[in-house]
């Protein structure tokens, strides 16, 4: 058969299915084109319209030996072949986004808990810090009241001292905390 002459996708098909590269470069050049644009068009980016093109060829090239063209052309074949890709890459797509998402929430979230926990570790230093500059009798009323949960009366009893003495310098311990909290927020 003359190279010059045209020849019909049934024949191009058959050349293929046994092996030729030539003619399935014909078909390709034929129809890379209408598949691109379907792709394009189902897909909405270039990157992925080339990379389903791809897969499109890739999978008639292997699937061509079984193949019984119904037609006159192969294009609705590769319609179809196209269709099933641009689905899977719309699939994958969404898959890929959903884990991206979800490790970056992952992130910021990890971030976020790091970063709580600096503030809350230095917040607890000054509180110490403070409480460690109190009079060592104001260190057991908070405590015994603030820490392990004693009520005034009981913290008066242990401590020996009446239980007014104890309200008001628990006060004063937890106003002055109060500032050292509002200070370090700022």
């Amino acid at each position: 058969m003359d190279p010059t002459e045209e020849r019909t996708d049934r024949e191009l098909v058959a050349a293929a299915a046994s092996g030729s590269e030539s003619a399935f470069r014909a078909l390709y050049r034929a129809y890379v084109r209408p598949v691109y644009w379907l792709a394009h068009g189902l897909l909405g980016a270039a990157a992925d319209a080339e990379e389903v093109t791809q897969e499109t060829f890739l999978t008639a090239w292997r699937k061509l030996p079984e193949l019984v063209l119904e037609s006159e052309s192969l294009l609705p074949w590769l319609v179809t072949i196209c269709r099933f890709q641009s689905a899977n890459r719309v699939r994958r797509l969404a898959r890929d986004r959903a884990h991206t998402l979800a490790a970056v929430e992952d992130t910021l979230q990890a971030t976020s808990d790091v970063e709580g926990q600096v503030i809350a570790a230095r917040l607890a230093d000054r509180i110490l810090t403070e409480l460690a500059g109190l009079a060592e009798i104001d260190r057991e009323i908070f405590r015994l009241c603030a820490v392990e949960g004693d009520s005034y009366q009981s913290a008066a009893q242990r401590l020996g001292i009446s239980h007014g003495a104890v309200r008001n310098r628990l006060s004063r311990v937890r106003d002055q905390l109060r500032t050292t909290v509002r200070s370090e927020e700022a």
